[in-house]
């Protein structure tokens, strides 16, 4: 392509930056963003090297542990992209933990004690009904919370905290403390693991689709800011970020299919131990990168992303332009609510039951992920890619305190805790250099 910018490019200035502050310019990346992935390779090579000097050999880095990484990350991920949108018009959902275990109730006395006696064991349309079931859930809960925000006037925080307890109480009450498994065959292939698992064939046509995909946006993109005659980055910016997204994507796939089926396994399924079976994408990530897709594209080019930043920027002025703010708000916790309930459906698989205490306080992780990707608790400013690097910069700190030897539940509470406020404390200092 031999496009020219329609602007005079900055030339002069240009020359006066080093080779990163120009390609930062160039390519118009987010220095937060950067920022955020720049944490969190620092991390990952943290915990490998301290593993490796201390523990007799670095694991963090390995196909193995990535792979359940990116496992783990999908339920807290789902989540967050979600409580992007309440952080951004100043809520906030203390609720969404209750939710996940709640849904997960309903949804597992559905499949197991419920439907089988109607439809027969095994039927195939069980776990249909049940995730439609607990999205329906989790819609109703989050849009009842919503209502009583937006039209009764009551405050988030307070309504939401009502709702952790309320919802926390009814996963308990809905099967007497019990913990019902196991979930339905197909259902249990949502939760990952080697069956739950798109192998390394459809691994690698993720990847073609995804770096496609990729050079479609950045073509389309150039396209529309040639049409409204904005500024064109440069060419070797675009043919940089089509290497830097497509390398990324690629990587990713040779990793996932670095890491192959268990012997165990291959044993189980009558497979000679020797044959080499790679894991592949797992679908709770599939389900996660579905997710970011869309929600990203409802933030940023919906008249309701629109709304919602307008809300969260200045709530008195949006309602005076003719925003609807309380039905947004409604859609927005409605919106909230059925992600946990797809939280919830990743969880119970992954876990193959369901049990009164599934997303025990997960709001705090999925708070903290948000605010961790650059949300800003004065509203107003939030990607939802970053809520999703800030869930794996959360399950990174997790994981590898595990693997270092803390694995008590309260040195990673005091990491996550640490973490949380650092990140509040770097957000109030980007702000006002922005200013």
């Amino acid at each position: 392509m031999t496009d020219t910018p329609t602007h005079a490019p900055q030339g002069s200035s240009d020359a006066k930056l080093g080779p990163i502050a120009r390609f930062i310019r160039g390519t118009e990346l987010d220095t937060r963003m950067l920022g955020m992935v720049g944490a969190l390779l620092l991390i990952w090579f943290g915990f490998h090297i301290y593993g490796a000097l201390f523990n007799g050999g670095g694991v963090f880095l390995t196909p193995r542990n990535l792979w359940n990484l990116s496992v783990q990350t999908s339920m807290t991920g789902i989540m967050a992209t979600g409580m992007v949108l309440v952080i951004i018009t100043r809520n906030i959902d203390l609720s969404v933990g209750s939710i996940v275990g709640v849904t997960g109730m309903v949804m597992g006395l559905l499949q197991v004690e419920i439907l089988p006696q109607y439809l027969g064991l095994g039927h195939p349309a069980i776990w249909i009904v049940t995730v439609a079931v607990g999205l329906l859930t989790g819609i109703l809960i989050g849009a009842f919370h919503g209502w009583l925000i937006a039209y009764r006037g009551i405050p988030s925080f307070i309504v939401t905290l009502g709702g952790l307890m309320v919802w926390r109480g009814m996963a308990f009450l809905s099967a007497d403390g019990r913990t019902i498994s196991p979930v339905d065959e197909t259902f249990g292939l949502l939760g990952g693991g080697p069956h739950g698992s798109v192998g390394a064939m459809g691994s690698w046509i993720v990847g073609i689709l995804g770096c496609a995909a990729i050079l479609w946006i950045l073509r389309s993109g150039r396209a529309s800011r040639k049409k409204h005659s904005f500024a064109l980055r440069p060419m070797w910016a675009e043919y940089a970020l089509a290497a830097l997204g497509c390398g990324t994507l690629l990587g990713a796939v040779l990793m996932v299919n670095a890491y192959p089926w268990p012997k165990g396994i291959l044993k189980q399924e009558n497979l000679p131990v020797d044959a080499v079976v790679s894991h592949g994408f797992a679908i709770p990530v599939l389900i996660l990168a579905v997710v970011g897709i869309l929600m990203t594209i409802l933030m940023t080019r919906t008249r309701f992303g629109r709304y919602v930043f307008a809300i969260g920027g200045n709530p008195e002025a949006a309602a005076l332009s003719g925003i609807n703010t309380r039905w947004v708000t409604l859609k927005i916790f409605a919106l909230m609510g059925m992600l946990s309930g797809l939280a919830a459906v990743v969880a119970s698989a992954r876990l193959n039951s369901a049990t009164n205490a599934l997303g025990d306080l997960d709001e705090l992780y999925v708070i903290a992920s948000a605010v961790v990707g650059g949300t800003s608790l004065a509203g107003g400013v939030g990607t939802i890619y970053g809520a999703i690097i800030g869930a794996l910069v959360m399950q990174s700190l997790q994981t590898g305190m595990v693997l270092i030897g803390f694995g008590d539940g309260s040195y990673r509470k005091i990491v996550v805790g640490v973490a949380l406020v650092l990140a509040v404390y770097l957000d109030n200092l980007y702000r006002k250099k922005t200013k």
